[in-house]
């Protein structure tokens, strides 16, 4: 999985990496929780019960469209002083479209895309420059 500059730069970072399967949205939230808590990131900042929400559909995603192709996922951490990335990246070389139909309608990238920009954050879908994969990145201010 390959990053950004911004966040290659952020102080703050962790990766994971799950089988494809059940648990898997349990293991990367359970992470996330004791990431952001050694980073000293509130649990009861406004933008953490969302980014664990977001993380959670993600991950969902991945398991319910990409396991048969990715029999790992990977979940990238990152923070800073004022903001949150989270991606997760599997091999499966369907993109999601975050601006299209596949973007509305209950639950999934539709929650996902609410959630982000109702806090100011950007989502973006990142291919992998050595083979089919894909990594949806979500950064949020703090």
């Amino acid at each position: 999985m390959r990053s950004a500059t911004p966040q290659a730069a952020l102080p703050h970072r962790h990766v994971l990496t799950v089988p494809t399967g059940p648990g898997a949205v349990r293991v990367a939230r359970e992470t996330a929780e004791r990431a952001l808590a050694e980073w000293g990131i509130d649990e009861r900042h406004p933008a953490v019960g969302p980014a664990l929400l977001i993380l959670g559909e993600l991950v969902a995603n991945t398991v319910r469209h990409a396991a048969a192709l990715s029999p790992q996922t990977t979940v990238y951490y990152a923070a800073g002083p004022d903001c949150l990335v989270l991606a997760v990246h599997d091999r499966h070389p369907q993109r999601p479209d975050l601006t299209g139909g596949h973007a509305t309608g209950p639950g999934g990238l539709a929650t996902v895309l609410e959630l982000t920009h109702a806090l100011g954050g950007t989502a973006v879908v990142r291919g992998d420059a050595d083979g089919p994969g894909k990594s949806v990145w979500i950064t949020l201010p703090l």
